[in-house]
């Protein structure tokens, strides 16, 4: 049976990192926690990763490469992966999106799509 891309559920947590930014050099320094858990009825390993980051002025970076922090997961049904990275903007606020590359168990490979979430500091959203 395949593996649709609604079985593999994505969450997010960003976090402001004051202590590495510099605001006076428009160096705004976030992290980013992502729980990747297998919804589905197969067994699927996460391959790799395409990013699209945007800062507050509409520049956006793509970031693609082999798995995420050095590894490339292999999650049953029931299972999850949590990892925590982190990326740097010109501006306090930006936002990013991407998809994971997965192949199931029977060589099937589909895409995870990740809904666009924001990079803010805190309070410079109302």
């Amino acid at each position: 049976m395949d593996q649709n891309i609604n079985a593999i559920g994505i969450d997010v947590e960003t976090h402001y990192i004051a202590e590495q930014s510099a605001p006076e050099d428009s160096r705004y320094v976030f992290a980013y926690t992502i729980t990747i858990r297998n919804n589905g009825d197969q067994a699927a390993r996460l391959i790799s990763r395409h990013w699209i980051i945007t800062d507050g002025e509409g520049r956006t970076q793509e970031v693609r490469g082999e798995g995420v922090v050095g590894e490339q997961p292999y999650l049953r049904p029931g299972e999850y992966f949590r990892y925590t990275s982190g990326t740097v903007l010109d501006t306090p606020v930006g936002t990013m999106q991407g998809s994971y590359q997965m192949i199931a168990e029977d060589s099937h490979k589909f895409e995870a799509p990740i809904a666009p979430f924001t990079l803010a500091i805190p309070r410079t959203l109302h």
